[in-house]
């Protein structure tokens, strides 16, 4: 299927491993320009070569969302690509190690992610085919382990990208969101789980229907169809891919 991606502005934000990184390289192989930033400078360097061996505009750089610069970032990277047709948010308190913490998972993925959507308003506007895809989870949808800041604010973002969708939906502008299970990649919270509690985590694995993990390019696969021109009448959905972990009846 031709996903009509070439020559498209992605931004996206975390994209130095996990998740994020395997949409880039997905995003790089389609045909795309990109930026992106995290907070190593090492491993920022390492994807920036990588995904520069494909042939397209890269740009990456070392930035912290605990500090200043993020709405500067953003204005920067869209000048620099020449637009941006394509947002995903993609920094969490979870990277950072801080789901049980309210500040940083209310800055992280809440106002990261509004102040962000924000910011974008008007590259996205100029776009032919504009997208934002937000990122969420599914401990968001049913309750998971703990009472966590992470759980609950990730629910709030599913309503705030179900509501940015009817109010950019006359511009032409779409916004979904996806919501992984658990998924394991190399340092990723799962991998250091597997290592640091093997019950919790067998249990875990036992309890999805397909009987394994997910990874990350699985995951990376539907957030690229769904922010490119060939997913163009979807709007306001939340995607789960959880391999049936979650056993809630949706409708």
């Amino acid at each position: 299927m031709e996903l009509g991606l070439k020559g498209k502005k992605v931004i996206l934000t975390g994209g130095s491993r996990g998740l994020g990184r395997a949409a880039l390289e997905i995003f790089a192989d389609e045909g795309c320009d990109i930026a992106f930033f995290s907070r190593s400078a090492d491993q920022v360097a390492e994807t920036k070569a990588s995904l520069e061996k494909r042939g397209h505009k890269v740009i990456g750089d070392a930035l912290d969302m605990a500090g200043d610069g993020y709405l500067e970032w953003l204005e920067k990277a869209a000048t620099a690509l020449g637009g941006c047709d394509i947002f995903i948010p993609n920094v969490s308190s979870s990277g950072a190690g801080g789901t049980g913490d309210w500040d940083m998972t209310y800055r992280y993925d809440i106002r990261g992610t509004v102040d962000g959507c924000t910011a974008m308003l008007p590259w996205l506007e100029k776009s032919d085919a504009p997208a934002v895809t937000l990122m969420s989870s599914t401990a968001a949808i049913e309750t998971f382990i703990q009472p966590a800041a992470f759980n609950a604010l990730k629910a709030a973002l599913i309503t705030y990208g179900s509501q940015l969708s009817q109010a950019w939906g006359p511009k032409g502008i779409r916004v979904n969101t996806v919501s992984p299970g658990p998924i394991w990649f190399p340092g990723g919270n799962w991998s250091k789980i597997k290592e640091g509690m093997p019950d919790f985590y067998a249990a875990t694995e036992a309890q999805m229907a397909m009987g394994r993990f997910g990874n990350a390019e699985e995951v990376a696969r539907t957030v690229v169809f769904v922010s490119s021109p060939a997913s163009s009448y979807t709007t306001g959905t939340n995607i789960v891919i959880d391999g049936g972990y979650t056993k809630r009846v949706q409708f």
